[in-house]
C-alpha cells in the first residue's frame, strides 16, 4: 500500500513540475484606433495581415491573418501562438490607416493609429 501511495504522489509531482515549466508564448496585440482629435472609434474595422512572396515573384496574403472590429473604447485585440510582423489595417467608411505592428514572445504589443 505504500509503494501505490508513493508511486501516485512522484506521479503528480512529476505532472506538476512540467505543467509549470512551460512558457507562455502567446503573442497579443492591443490596438487602439482614434480619430484626429484623438477620441476613440467605435466600429473600425482591423486587419492584421502579411504578404509574403511566392515561388513566382509575386506577392500574396499569407495564411495567418485576423480581422476585428473596435468596441466603444477604439480598442481591438489579437492574440497569436507565434511571434510575427504584420501589416495592420484600420478603416471605417472611406477612412483608414496602414502601419506595422512586431508581435514578440509571450509579450503583448500597444499600438495606437489614428484613422484620416
Amino acid at each position: 500500500m505504500k509503494n501505490i501511495s508513493t508511486i501516485i504522489i512522484s506521479a503528480g509531482l512529476l505532472v506538476f513540475s512540467f505543467s509549470a515549466c512551460q512558457k507562455k508564448t502567446d503573442c497579443t496585440a492591443n490596438i487602439t484606433c482614434n480619430d484626429a482629435q484623438g477620441k476613440p472609434m467605435n466600429g473600425v474595422e482591423v486587419r492584421l495581415f502579411a504578404n509574403v512572396k511566392t515561388s513566382t515573384n509575386t506577392t500574396k496574403v499569407a495564411d495567418v491573418k485576423a480581422t476585428g472590429v473596435t468596441d466603444k473604447d477604439g480598442k481591438v485585440s489579437f492574440i497569436f501562438k507565434l511571434p510575427a510582423i504584420f501589416d495592420v489595417n484600420a478603416s471605417v467608411g472611406t477612412a483608414s490607416t496602414t502601419t506595422i505592428i512586431k508581435l514578440e514572445e509571450g509579450k503583448t504589443t500597444e499600438k495606437t493609429v489614428e484613422i484620416k
